[in-house]
């Protein structure tokens, strides 16, 4: 409650001032003062503190200021000296136009305490102007028969000086019919009327040509001349008069085209076709034409064009009204354009660049400017653009706006941008305008190809043709235009002695990859060599895919026999004893195959055999036993043929041509003795036997070294031969083969035949495997793991 009331207090006291200060106001005289147009700046106005009455630095002290309506006079005030003074020139024309005097008023506003005084300042035309006519010439029709004394209203000239410095009269060159009188109208402007001193005759003179001149009264006077053509015109004597000789409106800016302004309407005296009125412009400028369009038989003026304000406040449009004798009748319409906010901001693009190249700085897209033909709030305005873009607006001068980039640019992210500028007015309601730029976004070839695959694995065929299209490597290159142009080369290897050009080949444009001749799975089961893509930028990028290239086997090659050997030219025989019993060791047929997979596993069959049922052969592994027990009535010598054959397809096989000889008494201590009691006399017969056994022993033992001697004989001349199978890790010495899980040699080793001895129950092993650090092919299986592995083929591992 009681902050309502001091609320009110104060409200009170202000309400006291304004009334006090106006009623100051009301009885105070303003002081005037004049000052001559184009005075130079910085000029002497008066003396306040003089004529105020204050003392001396008492404007100073009290804060004192020079207002003026719009600030258009430019006084200044020295506050130390109180002079009133000039900011620059003033123009009397720019300030008051036609209105004279030309006064401006101002007040000198002081405080401590507050007083308010008013003045004027008077702003003296001088004689800067000459009398100007709007044309080259006038045109007059004048009937023959108007009277002396007839009057004709010329248009007058324009000076834009006022008072005696505006025209004062008009004089005509000498002649014998006219002469011109300066007369005023309303508004105090003169104009000339010539006046008919003696009757025309247009079969006489029909055309007269007069000099008409505009004086003003300045010192010295100025002039201007316009020339006047008379023209003579029979009988029709009555010229069309207006209802009223100035018409005048006001229409809103908005103002539809077709909309009409005012209508117009004259009458003549005369009849007939004499009475016939046409409506026209008359003497009009090229905007008023292009602006205004009148209807010759109705006397409407209509919009032709949309009005502008901000252009154009007014227009002054002369009509004639002329009948069918060409006389004419003249009025003026004064259209008053009334302003509304009809005026979006406009946008001009001053520079543009794009496209911009990526990774770049801060970067300048475009400088443009923003402006509005409005004024106040509805000329304000602001300038903006999307935020989820990388761009900004910079404003350096007023209106002026540059569009940079706020960050570096990938082009391989986003190649195009579409900038919306939008600028807004701050009027009711508001206005806007929009403009779409695209900015494209240049290339720099700042990405390397890059490869589908870090590596690739090939399969391919062996015994294959020669340009064989293996497959295709295929690398993309996120740049664009020649730094996307990707070309694909072949790497050196890295294994010196890979002979990689006479291999593969690429083709430099899609990355197909080609074999040069016919692959050996025997000779070379899988290699490896990178690949290069290299773009066409500069400089140019590159990138590498390893490729490996596996050849898969075929069944090319058909079992070879390792043991027993068939190229000696002495059949190699197996003794067996008549003793031995059902599934008895005979021997072992070793083989290998130089494919791999399935079409190296090898399977064994009898093929042929002397005494069929007598012995068999073991499918995998290729051991000959004896299928039950010998008797007496068995033949000596056999002959077996066994068939070796690989599990490719088609498959491939081979034989192999066995002799076992039947022996008694061979190789007794190691046969099972029958549990019989032996007497005295089989003593004598034991002791003849061992005698001749070891006889027997003594025979074999030299016969097999001299075997032994020559099949390491053999087997040294076959090293040329053997060497052609090159294993997959490198090159093995000419008496070393490969031996898979299934019989099959897949690793090095060094194989000797001998002849062993055992106990009672042992048998015969025929191969003496050295296998130095050898690790079975076969999945699942580890041969130093498993010792049965070698025991399956009757070898001793050493």
């Amino acid at each position: 409650m009681e902050a309502s009331r001091k609320l009110i207090c104060r409200q009170r006291q202000v309400i006291l001032i304004f009334l006090l200060l106006g009623s100051s106001l009301v009885g105070a005289e303003p002081r005037r003062y004049s000052v001559v147009e184009e005075t130079e700046g910085s000029s002497f106005v008066t003396n306040l503190e003089t004529d105020l009455g204050l003392g001396q630095r008492e404007l100073s002290r009290r804060g004192a200021r020079v207002t003026s309506k719009g600030n258009k006079l430019r006084l200044q005030l020295d506050l130390e000296t109180g002079d009133l003074l000039l900011n620059e020139k003033l123009d009397r024309e720019e300030l008051c136009g036609d209105t004279e005097p030309c006064v401006r008023h101002f007040q000198v506003l002081l405080e401590n305490p507050l007083e308010f005084f008013q003045a004027e300042l008077q702003v003296v035309d001088i004689n800067d102007h000459s009398p100007v006519f709007m044309d080259r010439e006038i045109l007059l029709k004048i009937s023959e028969s108007s009277p002396p004394g007839t009057t004709f209203p010329l248009k007058n000239a324009q000076d834009l000086d006022v008072g005696r410095n505006n025209i004062e009269n008009y004089v005509i060159s000498s002649n014998s019919h006219f002469r011109v009188l300066t007369r005023k109208r309303s508004d105090n402007r003169k104009y000339p009327e010539l006046v008919l001193d003696k009757a025309l005759d247009r079969e006489e003179e029909p055309v007269l040509r007069l000099s008409l001149t505009a004086q003003d009264g300045g010192s010295p006077p100025r002039s201007g001349t316009v020339q006047v053509r008379i023209e003579v015109a029979d009988t029709n004597d009555n010229a069309p008069e207006f209802e009223q000789p100035l018409y005048k409106v006001q229409v809103r800016e908005d103002s539809p085209i077709g909309f009409l302004i005012v209508r117009v309407s004259a009458t003549d005296i005369d009849i007939g076709a004499n009475a016939q009125i046409s409506y026209s412009l008359f003497q009009v400028s090229e905007e008023i034409s292009k602006t205004f369009q009148v209807n010759p038989t109705t006397g409407e003026i209509r919009l032709k064009k949309q009005l502008d304000f901000e252009t154009i406040q007014s227009y002054e449009v002369n009509m004639e009204a002329r009948d069918a004798g060409s006389f004419s009748g003249k009025c003026t319409v004064l259209v008053q354009v009334m302003d509304v906010n009809d005026n979006a901001p406009e946008i001009s693009i001053s520079a543009f660049t794009s496209p911009i190249p990526e990774n770049s700085p801060e970067t300048v897209v475009a400088v443009f400017s923003v402006s509005d033909l409005d004024s106040e709030e509805n000329g304000r305005l602001g300038c903006s653009v999307q935020d989820d873009l990388p761009f900004l607006l910079k404003s350096s001068l007023k209106n002026f706006y540059t569009l940079v980039t706020d960050r570096p640019l990938d082009r391989e992210s986003r190649s195009e941008y579409n900038v919306t500028i939008t600028v807004t007015d701050l009027g009711t309601p508001r206005l806007k305008t929009q403009l779409n730029v695209t900015i494209l976004i240049s290339d720099v070839n700042d990405n390397m190809p890059t490869f589908s695959q870090t590596s690739y694995t090939l399969l391919v065929r062996e015994n294959n043709s020669p340009a064989l299209h293996m497959g295709s490597v295929s690398a993309t290159d996120r740049d664009s235009g020649s730094n996307a142009q990707v070309t694909y080369s072949l790497l050196p290897p890295q294994d010196p002695h890979l002979p990689l050009a006479s291999l593969v080949s690429i083709n430099a444009d899609n990355g197909h990859l080609f074999a040069l001749r016919s692959l050996d799975y025997e000779a070379l089961r899988a290699f490896e060599f990178r690949v290069g893509a290299t773009d066409a930028g500069s400089p140019a990028l590159s990138s590498e895919a390893l490729v490996r290239v596996e050849v898969v086997d075929e069944n090319d090659n058909t079992p070879f026999i390792l043991y027993p050997m068939q190229n000696s030219s002495v059949p190699y025989t197996e003794l067996v004893p008549r003793a031995a019993e059902a599934g008895y060791l005979v021997t072992k047929v070793v083989a290998v195959d130089r494919d791999s997979g399935q079409n190296a596993w090898l399977s064994y069959q009898l093929l042929k055999a002397t005494e069929p049922g007598l012995f068999s052969v073991w499918a995998h592994n290729g051991e000959v036993r004896t299928a039950r027990l010998l008797s007496e009535r068995d033949a000596a010598k056999h002959r077996l043929i066994v068939l070796v054959k690989d599990n490719g397809e088609p498959p491939m096989s081979t034989t192999v041509t066995l002799h076992v000889l039947l022996v008694d008494g061979f190789s007794q201590p190691y046969l099972r003795l029958p549990e019989v009691a032996l007497d005295e006399a089989q003593a004598d017969s034991l002791t003849v036997y061992l005698v001749i056994a070891l006889a027997s022993v003594s025979s074999l033992f030299l016969f097999s070294v001299l075997l032994f001697v020559g099949v390491r004989l053999c087997r040294r001349n076959r090293a040329a031969s053997v060497n052609r199978f090159p294993a997959s890790e490198g090159h093995c010495p000419g008496h070393s083969l490969e031996v898979s899980g299934t019989g099959t040699l897949c690793q090095n080793y060094q194989y000797g035949v001998c002849l062993t001895r055992g106990s009672e129950t042992s048998e015969f092993k025929f191969l003496k495997p050295i296998l130095p650090n050898f690790q079975s092919h076969s999945p699942g299986s580890n041969t130093e793991e498993n010792p049965n592995f070698w025991n399956d083929f009757g070898f001793s591992i050493q």
